[in-house]
């Protein structure tokens, strides 16, 4: 590695370390609750967190390159963010393999591990409108490529869809469509 490349990685990271609090803060509880007021407002989408999703950055062909080449049969590397109503990115994480899916990015990043250990400060399950059994939880929209869990809805898979399944789906990809349209 070249002295020149060495400095401006040593320079971003430093960057980023002062600037990440100030920039990117971690949401708390409060901030929660707008973001999903917005969500609501915007897509008519109850108790939304955020949307996430990766996006592919082509890359030249890297020494190792088999981990980077991807589905789409080019090198990459994988962008994943997590964004609120406004297109505001909450979360990013930059540099796993483009070999990875969405999914196991989501798992190997500092905010899937968050999720998966409850350690968001998300804010407690709430009754949705006109509904008297078991609360909603505050959930993360995505595609089909991410698994569901407790705090993590994606679509309906498309075959045979009742009107009410079509109605949630049209609904929570309003959602989900800001994270690419932040990309």
């Amino acid at each position: 590695m070249s002295t020149a490349s060495m400095v401006v990685r040593e320079t971003c990271v430093a960057i980023w370390d002062v600037l990440h609090p100030a920039v990117m803060a971690q949401p708390q509880k409060e901030d929660w609750l707008q973001i999903a007021d917005i969500f609501l407002q915007s897509c008519n989408f109850q108790n939304c967190a955020g949307a996430i999703d990766g996006k592919h950055i082509r890359v030249k062909k890297p020494r190792s390159g088999s981990q980077f080449f991807n589905y789409k049969k080019y090198f990459s590397f994988v962008l994943f963010a997590v964004c609120d109503a406004n297109y505001c990115f909450r979360y990013i994480d930059v540099g796993s393999y483009g070999s990875s899916s969405d999914s196991a990015v989501l798992g190997h990043s500092a905010f899937g591990q968050m999720l998966n250990n409850n350690e968001l400060d998300l804010p407690g399950n709430t009754t949705l409108p006109g509904i008297t059994y078991p609360a909603m939880p505050f959930v993360f929209v995505g595609d089909e490529a991410f698994a569901l869990g407790e705090h993590l809805m994606r679509p309906y898979s498309s075959r045979g869809l009742s009107i009410a399944r079509r109605v949630f789906n049209y609904r929570l990809t309003r959602a989900r469509r800001v994270v690419p349209s932040a990309f």
